[in-house]
Formats: structure tokens, C-alpha cells, sequence
């Protein structure tokens, strides 16, 4: 990625801004901004439910970014999660939010053993690589066998978008299936991110006064700005039906030969 890159502004500069303004406003401030994005409360509760993630579990957050829905779980459910995220800024705000164990690492190269974790989550990460399908083994491998890998993939609901945000690569339904069946995971269910319960107002509230502060503080910021338009151009095209969030709970299995 380059210093332009509006990926590498949003996931790495801005996450360590979105870490600086909770430090401003208080701590009851980090879980909601540290989950925009990755979905609502009841679409963790959805996921971990399907995932059959409790207390004690091993959970790997792939592409983790500030560490929210991590977080959600370790409090909600008094599982242990372990956060791997490639971008360095982000590492530092999670690790200065909430403190979970957590590591600058691409998630097509994990630094973990085989069979580390009893299940491992990606949310909004599958859509944003090309090679989709070595990020998706590396997942399997740290994950103990029969092991539940759990997923919120943005696909694309017709064959050209009308804006493509920069460093997204959604894929059509078809697409994700195939990828999925190639590296042998068979999805036990699912559900589209609009059929559970959207944030709450107050979440909702929570995060937006950090972004207030955010743009206060940086808003003249070419970064900012190129994260801001990203953003927006994301949200138009989920609003308007042309990419559908959907929340996966998955188990690998044979892959199909490569």
C-alpha cells in the first residue's frame, strides 16, 4: 500500500485517531466506535451464537482492525480472543483500548501454529483482498479441526458496480461460493446483515461524536478526506441494494482440488 492509498488512511491513521478521541471523550465511548463498521450488536450476537463461540474460547479475529467486535465477545461472553491485524496503527489503538493480545500480521501469512484456535472470525476483510482463497486456508489451518470459521463478507450484488471503492474487490454471490467450496469450508448458516437487528441509537450516538471529534481535529487532513470519501461511497452502494453484507458461520471440510 502506498501513503495514498485510502485503505491504509482509514485502517491505520484514522484507527489511531478513532483511539486518541476516545482517550478525549472517555472509555464509554470505544466499544461503539471500535465496532463501526463490522456490524451491529446483534449481528456479533448472530455470529458468535452460530459460531458457538462461550467462555473460554479461543477465538482468532483475522483482520481485526481497532479490536470492537473482539471486545463485544471477550465481555459478552467471556471468550478470549487473540487480534491479528495488518495494519500497524490499528494494533497500536487496539492494544491501547482494550488491551487483548494482539499482532501486526497479514492474514494470508498468520504467525500461529496449526490448530491454534478453537474458531476464528473475518468480518468485512474478505472483500477487501484478491487472493481470497490463500487468506481463507491460512484461517482453516489456524483453526483445530472441525473448528467453526465465521465471516461478514460484503458481496456485490450486480456485475459492475457504478463506483468502485479503491482496494475493495467484492465479490458476486457465485464468486464467494466458489471460493468457499475451493477451500473446502461448507457454511453451516447464515443471514444477511439487514435481517438482524441494526445498532442501537445510543451505539450509533457513541460513534458518531468520536468521528465529530475526529474531524475537528484532522478534518483539513488529506487523509481524512480520502478515508471520509471512501467511507461514503461504501455506504451509497450498500444503500443502495448494489452490495449486500452477509454474516457466515462456517466449517472446513475437503477442499475441492486446486
Amino acid at each position: 500500500m502506498t501513503e495514498t492509498d485510502p485503505m491504509a488512511d482509514e485502517f491505520d491513521t484514522v484507527a489511531w485517531w478513532t483511539a486518541t478521541a476516545v482517550a478525549e471523550l472517555g472509555a464509554e465511548y470505544a466499544l461503539p466506535a471500535a465496532c463501526r463498521g463490522s456490524g451491529s450488536p446483534a449481528a456479533l450476537d448472530w455470529l458468535a451464537g452460530a459460531m458457538g463461540v462461550r467462555a473460554g474460547t479461543r477465538l482468532l479475529d483475522s483482520g481485526a482492525g481497532v479490536g470492537g467486535p473482539a471486545e463485544y465477545v471477550a465481555r459478552g461472553l467471556d471468550a478470549a480472543p487473540v487480534l491479528a491485524e495488518p495494519m500497524e496503527g490499528a494494533c497500536r489503538a487496539a492494544r491501547t483500548l482494550f488491551g487483548k493480545p494482539v499482532v501486526v500480521a497479514d492474514g494470508a501469512a498468520l504467525p500461529f501454529p496449526d490448530a491454534t484456535f478453537d474458531c476464528a472470525w473475518s468480518l468485512g476483510v474478505l472483500c477487501t483482498l484478491e487472493d481470497k482463497r490463500s487468506y481463507l486456508r491460512e484461517l482453516i489451518r489456524v483453526v483445530r479441526p472441525g473448528g467453526p470459521v465465521g465471516m461478514l463478507v460484503y458481496t456485490r450484488a450486480v456485475d459492475v458496480l457504478p463506483d468502485q471503492p479503491e482496494g475493495n474487490h467484492f465479490p458476486s454471490r457465485a464468486e464467494l461460493d466458489a471460493d468457499l467450496g475451493a477451500c473446502g469450508l461448507t457454511v453451516l448458516d447464515e443471514t444477511r446483515l439487514t435481517d438482524v437487528a441494526g445498532t442501537p441509537d445510543d451505539w450509533q450516538d457513541a460513534a458518531a461524536r468520536v468521528e465529530e471529534v475526529i474531524e475537528q481535529q484532522h478534518g483539513h487532513d488529506e487523509r481524512w478526506k480520502r478515508a471520509q470519501a471512501q467511507q461514503d461511497t461504501i455506504t451509497a452502494l450498500i444503500g443502495d441494494g448494489l452490495v449486500v453484507g452477509v454474516l457466515m458461520a462456517c466449517r472446513a471440510g475437503s477442499p475441492r482440488p486446486r
